[in-house]
């Protein structure tokens, strides 16, 4: 059977009736978007690819408890339900959004490791000395939701809410807050290096 011209309502109907293929369809006309979707928001291979399968998961069951009704708008259906997945993401996890720097020093892993001997406490005083003093070189909006987020623990949700911006834009100003504290760590290190 040609499945390429068929609607996503007909490939739900035929999967519902029990043709597991047609599922397979689905996924693979959609998987690009809902993935980049997801990527885009969480920015972590391995995080958006746990969603991604959460999100078909789920639409599965949905589709074998005969409770999908949402007259053929499929691909807008799934889209809604991986938000909702990341939305529960982030708030499991009460934190930012994992950034690209596993094979790099993290300040924040030192930052957060409360069970230190006296000697790493004196390298961790420092660590979080030199951090605030590149922290104070961030533009403003950056420096309040960074200082908010990593010292005073707040959700991006409350950090919203003080500071009466929409949870993306708290979230964007973290990732640059992030990038350009990378940008300025490695500008003084060239510094230090010279």
């Amino acid at each position: 059977m040609q499945y390429d011209n068929i609607q996503d309502s007909i490939l739900v109907s035929n999967y519902i009736k029990g043709d597991e293929s047609a599922l397979e369809i689905l996924i693979n006309r959609h998987k690009q978007k809902i993935y980049s979707f997801i990527f885009s928001k969480v920015y972590d291979r391995d995080v958006a690819e746990d969603i991604f399968q959460d999100t078909f998961i789920k639409v599965i069951r949905t589709l074998k408890r005969g409770a999908y009704n949402e007259e053929g708008k499929f691909l807008p259906w799934v889209m809604r339900i991986s938000h909702n997945l990341v939305i529960d993401y982030f708030r499991k996890n009460n934190r930012m959004p994992k950034f690209d720097n596993t094979d790099e020093f993290n300040i924040f892993s030192v930052l957060g490791d409360n069970s230190l001997n006296a000697e790493k406490s004196i390298i961790k005083e420092q660590v979080e000395n030199d951090v605030r003093r590149l922290v104070e070189e961030l533009p403003d909006d950056q420096k309040q939701v960074l200082l908010m987020r990593i010292y005073d623990d707040l959700s991006f949700k409350e950090i919203s809410d003080k500071t009466g911006v929409s949870i993306n834009t708290a979230l964007g100003r973290m990732r640059y807050a992030l990038i350009n504290l990378r940008k300025i760590i490695d500008k003084h290190n060239i510094i230090l290096t010279n």
